[in-house]
């Protein structure tokens, strides 16, 4: 709808305007269970903290997955999955980045509560055919 010459926003059809659009409570999207299942290989591989450039990398690297489309998105997640509890985050010294020459970098952890729900995704999806067809050694 038009309204004096601007086009009108109907914010019912807008997710984060829309209460019935939004995704239930403890649920998780691709995304975060990606980022999950990087912080848990990272973890079995002795690395229990990662940065978010280094989950970024191992989802990047692992065989199969699709690139993010863009590191806010990787960001936003991780924002996401730390307020539900699922990572727990702290920033490193102030120091050491200085040291280094680098921006700090915050450090993420996969809790409990989010191996539960990373546990639940994986079973609830466990049946849901992929898009497309994983490729197997040549």
């Amino acid at each position: 709808m038009r309204l004096s010459g601007c086009l009108r926003i109907d914010k019912q059809k807008i997710s984060s305007y829309s209460f019935a659009m939004r995704r239930k409570q403890g649920t998780l999207i691709p995304i975060e269970s990606t980022i999950l299942e990087a912080g848990l290989d990272l973890r079995r591989r002795g690395v229990d903290v990662a940065y978010g450039f280094l989950l970024a990398k191992e989802i990047r690297d692992k065989a199969g997955a699709r690139l993010l489309t863009a590191y806010g998105t990787l960001y936003k997640a991780l924002d996401r999955l730390d307020k539900a509890s699922y990572l727990e985050s702290f920033w490193e010294d102030p120091q050491i980045a200085a040291d280094d020459g680098r921006p700090r970098r915050r450090f993420y952890r996969v809790t409990s509560a989010g191996e539960t729900a990373l546990a639940k995704y994986q079973t609830d999806h466990a049946s849901t055919p992929k898009l497309r067809p994983e490729r197997g050694p040549a």
